[in-house]
């Protein structure tokens, strides 16, 4: 298996301890994590790492499509190393934070169709879809969260 923090990044992107680092803690969760978490689970597995490195890590990573960006409820940008290699969307169950990566033509269709109608050109988007994943819909059902 390829390794993302290395096949993907763009061409002066440097492989730094730190970058493996977030790389490797970010292989081991399946949820999105904010900065600080990640920051956290680093210092306290004794890797030596700011957290004003981490966040820019993140980023560079976030450009170079290594890992997924959601915002929380707070606003709060979450990041997920990828699982889908190429642009995808996610459903996020608001409840438990689950995201799950799903293909979408028809909006990648749309948009493209919407941005040309309009004279846009080169259009990107994001898209996330929030609802409640099966696991909290069935608890839900049964009364245990409202």
């Amino acid at each position: 298996m390829t390794n993302p923090a290395t096949e993907r990044r763009s061409s002066e992107q440097r492989v730094t301890k730190q970058r493996l680092a977030v790389n490797a803690a970010l292989e081991k969760v399946d949820d999105f994590v904010t900065a600080q978490e990640l920051h956290r689970w680093l210092v306290d597995g004794g890797d030596k790492v700011s957290l004003a490195t981490v966040y820019r890590l993140l980023l560079s990573m976030a450009e170079d499509g290594v890992v997924d960006v959601l915002r929380n409820n707070e606003g709060e940008a979450m990041y997920r190393q990828c699982v889908i290699e190429h642009h995808h969307h996610h459903l996020v169950c608001s409840n438990c934070g689950k995201a799950v990566e799903v293909e979408a033509p028809a909006v990648e269709k749309w948009a493209a169709r919407v941005a040309q109608e309009n004279g846009f050109t080169e259009p990107t988007h994001t898209v996330e879809i929030y609802g409640l994943c099966p696991a909290c819909s069935a608890a839900k059902a049964a009364g245990s969260i409202v």
